[in-house]
C-alpha cells in the first residue's frame, strides 16, 4: 500500500480561530502535538473565515526550525461568501487552474512555508475538469509548491475520474460510529483497492458522541462505557481505534485544543479492537444489528 509520510493521527486546526490564543499559546499546541508523535497538521484555506492558516503560520514563525519536523496538509476548492473574499457572491466550488494556483500561493504565504506536503480538493466540484486539474497538479508539483495531492469528501466515482488523470494519495472523509456511510458506499473499499490510506475527519462526530441527547449518541456512549471498562481505555482512544481498525487504515483527524485528547488519540495506535468489539460500536451507532 502506498503511504503518505503523515503521522497515524493528524491534528486538525480548523477551530483555531475560536480558541482565542496568543501566537505563543498556538506554538505550545504545535509543540505539544509534536512531542506526542502527531507531526501532521490539517488545514483548509477557508477555516476560520480564511484566518486559521495565518494564525498557524504566525505561531510557526516563532520557531521556524519546527517546519522540518512536521507535515502541512491544506485544502482548497470551496469559495465562501466572506469579508475576506469580496469577489465571492455565492458559496460555490472552484477547481479551475487559476483558483487552485491562487489558493496554494495564499496558503504558502499564510503558513509561512515554501511547500505543502499534501493538497486536497475540499469538496467535489460539479464543474471539475479532471484533465485541467491534473495539469494544475503537475505544475504545482514541478514548481515544488505541493508534494502530493488528494481529495476530500469525494464519492468513489468522483475519485476514480480524477485518479485516472493524476495519481491521488488519499480521500479525507467523515467517519465515526455516527457516520458509517464510507464503510458501505464503496469509499473505503476503493481506498483499500487502490492502496490509498484515507483520512477520517470528525472521528468523534464533532463531539456529539459525548454531548448529544440523540438516541444514537446515547447508545454509543453506553457501549463506550462498557468497552472502556473492559479494556481500561478512554472513549477517545476507543473511537480512534474503531476508525483505525478498518483494513484501509484511516488516519483520524482530531480537532481538539486539548493535548490530553491528542494523547488519548495516539494511544489508539496501541489498541486493536477485535471484530466483536468493533461491531458493538457499529451496532450502537446504527441502532440495529447487522443484516
Amino acid at each position: 500500500m502506498m503511504d503518505l509520510p503523515l503521522s497515524p493521527v493528524v491534528a486538525g486546526a480548523w477551530r483555531m480561530a475560536a480558541w482565542g490564543w496568543s501566537a505563543q499559546e498556538r506554538l505550545r499546541w504545535i509543540e505539544g502535538n509534536l512531542d506526542l508523535g502527531i507531526t501532521s497538521f490539517d488545514h483548509a484555506d477557508i477555516y476560520g473565515g480564511y484566518t486559521v492558516e495565518g494564525l498557524f503560520g504566525e505561531a510557526l514563525a516563532l520557531a521556524p526550525a519546527l517546519r522540518r519536523r512536521l507535515q502541512l496538509v491544506s485544502k482548497c476548492g470551496i469559495r465562501m461568501v466572506s469579508p475576506a473574499r469580496l469577489g465571492n457572491v455565492v458559496k460555490h466550488y472552484d477547481t479551475s487552474a487559476a483558483h487552485v494556483q491562487a489558493s496554494v500561493d495564499h496558503s504558502l504565504r499564510a503558513l509561512r512555508t515554501d511547500h505543502l506536503d499534501l493538497l486536497l480538493i475540499h469538496r467535489p466540484d460539479a464543474l471539475l475538469d479532471a484533465g485541467e486539474l491534473a495539469a494544475t497538479f503537475d505544475g504545482l508539483r514541478a514548481a515544488g509548491k505541493v508534494l502530493q495531492f488528494g481529495v476530500s469528501n469525494f464519492s468513489p466515482s468522483q475519485l476514480a475520474l480524477l485518479h485516472r488523470h493524476c495519481p491521488l494519495a488519499t480521500n479525507q472523509v467523515e467517519l465515526s460510529p455516527l457516520h458509517r456511510d464510507p464503510l458501505h458506499d464503496g469509499t473505503l473499499d476503493q481506498c483499500q483497492d487502490l492502496g490509498l490510506r484515507p483520512m477520517a475527519w470528525s472521528p468523534l462526530a464533532g463531539g456529539r458522541i459525548f454531548t448529544s441527547d440523540e438516541p444514537a449518541a446515547q447508545r454509543v456512549r453506553a457501549e463506550l462505557e462498557s468497552l472502556g471498562h473492559e479494556l481500561r481505555v478512554g472513549w477517545t482512544t476507543l473511537l480512534c481505534a474503531w476508525v483505525m481498525r478498518h483494513p484501509s487504515r484511516p488516519r483520524p483527524v482530531i480537532g481538539s485544543r486539548r493535548i490530553e485528547m491528542a494523547r488519548e488519540a495516539m494511544a489508539a495506535t496501541e489498541l486493536r479492537l477485535d471484530a466483536q468489539q468493533w461491531y458493538r460500536l457499529w451496532q450502537a451507532g446504527a441502532g440495529h444489528e447487522v443484516p
